[in-house]
């Protein structure tokens, strides 16, 4: 099935999983081994066996994968002394809303069910996803993680961030219609954009766990953050916002090779080991 909208992600380069996780620097004593369907073991060298980062990856709902994300969870992992689970799930345009929060629900489960303390981390629409995921979770009666990290979340799905605007002439690639374009593939079956499953705006995250949120202060996606971080403090939970001048969406994506990147990975072990 061809969309115009992920035919214009894929010949921009965005689409393309193996040039995607070139940006990122092979982290050192770090292995990999499958988990089982769609899911990856993220293993540094002396890593806490009692302590797993859960990851979402990023890619619009329509791309990412095993091969655009493994490094950057392996970062993750080794910046926080812990096992990472990588997690895959289905994509559009060939499966839409709810198949991608059916998959990722399932690998939560699974890893809930192993008896290990969990932190969520993800990027770009992970944001979203992730935060789906955990209220269907507490539905389900399965605990919350310890912390949750998303870098560059897009968490509204209506698209009313007026960073679209104001960052225009530094975030060329995520105008306002490129982004309701993807919005519009995943959410194809009749969905709302305002269903709290999909839009963090609209969900009651009483209760939540503690949140950090990094976003580029140069990109179209600045306000989902700032958004997200006001309507989670609305509902009492602890969040810290971290944006950085200069940067473009999920610039930590550039572990290993940028100082910003490596930085931001830093400040992200730092946050989340005493929350473990």
């Amino acid at each position: 099935m061809t969309d115009p909208v992920k035919q214009m992600w894929d010949d921009n380069g965005a689409g393309s999983d193996d040039e995607w996780g070139a940006l990122t620097v092979e982290p050192s004593g770090v292995s990999y081994r499958d988990a089982g369907p769609d899911l990856m073991w993220v293993e540094p060298d002396g890593a806490a066996q009692d302590k797993v980062i859960f990851v979402l990856h990023g890619g619009g709902f329509v791309s990412g994968s095993f091969a655009s994300h493994r490094k950057l969870a392996g970062h993750l992992a080794s910046a926080a002394g812990t096992r990472a689970l990588l997690v895959h799930y289905r994509l559009a345009p060939e499966h839409v809303f709810p198949a991608q929060l059916e998959d990722a629900v399932g690998a939560y489960r699974w890893l809930a069910e192993q008896g290990v303390a969990i932190g969520l981390a993800g990027d770009s629409c992970a944001g979203s996803l992730g935060i789906g995921m955990l209220l269907r979770a507490r539905e389900l009666g399965l605990p919350l993680p310890a912390a949750i990290f998303l870098m560059s979340p897009w968490t509204d799905l209506e698209q009313t961030g007026t960073s679209f605007e104001s960052n225009a002439g530094t975030d060329l690639f995520f105008t306002r219609a490129m982004v309701q374009g993807l919005a519009d593939l995943y959410l194809r079956d009749g969905a709302s954009p305002k269903d709290p499953l999909v839009n963090a705006l609209y969900a009651d995250l009483t209760g939540f766990p503690p949140l950090y949120l990094q976003v580029g202060a140069d990109e179209s996606l600045l306000e989902d953050a700032r958004m997200l971080a006001r309507h989670a403090r609305s509902a009492g939970v602890e969040v810290l916002l971290d944006e950085f001048p200069g940067q473009l969406h999920t610039f930590q994506m550039a572990a290993g090779r940028t100082a910003v990147a490596d930085d931001a990975i830093g400040r992200f072990a730092q946050w989340v080991s005493p929350r473990f």
